[in-house]
């Protein structure tokens, strides 16, 4: 459960506390984009692209190998997880629970798809020596 008085609290407060839980020092660059990745409080999906741009268009002096680095640290400390699609494009996403996504081809958006509808019987041995990790769940999406 969502607990009120983090909601209530300033989208900077809020980011350094997000930063602090994961361990990691709340540097200018890490807080100005955790800001703008949950300082709403609402989950996202984003590209380190699209990232950047949004940290440009706010004012934020960040290069793009510092927001690709900066999610790579958030990646390790788990407050984001990384979503590949066609292996070579990454989203990142700030809801970390397991859940699927359907990915929209014609605009590239990743969103969250409904987890309560999807059901999957079975999945494949892993091989000899190999377990599995991580199922994800890209639900590739065009318009008709």
């Amino acid at each position: 459960m969502t607990d009120p008085m983090r909601l209530n609290r300033k989208p900077k407060e809020r980011s350094a506390d997000w930063l602090g839980r994961a361990g990691l020092r709340p540097t200018r660059q890490r807080v100005a984009l955790a800001e703008l990745l949950i300082g709403d409080g609402k989950p996202r999906h984003v590209t380190a692209e699209g990232l950047h741009a949004a940290a440009q268009d706010h004012g934020d002096a960040v290069s793009l190998a510092t927001v690709y680095n900066t999610l790579r640290a958030f990646c390790d400390a788990g407050l984001v997880q990384e979503i590949t699609v066609d292996g070579s494009k990454s989203y990142f996403d700030t809801r970390t629970d397991d859940h699927p996504h359907f990915y929209w081809e014609e605009d590239a958006r990743l969103v969250d798809a409904p987890a309560e509808e999807l059901e999957i019987a079975r999945l494949p041995q892993a091989p000899k020596g190999a377990e599995i990790a991580k199922v994800d769940v890209v639900i590739r999406l065009r318009r008709t």
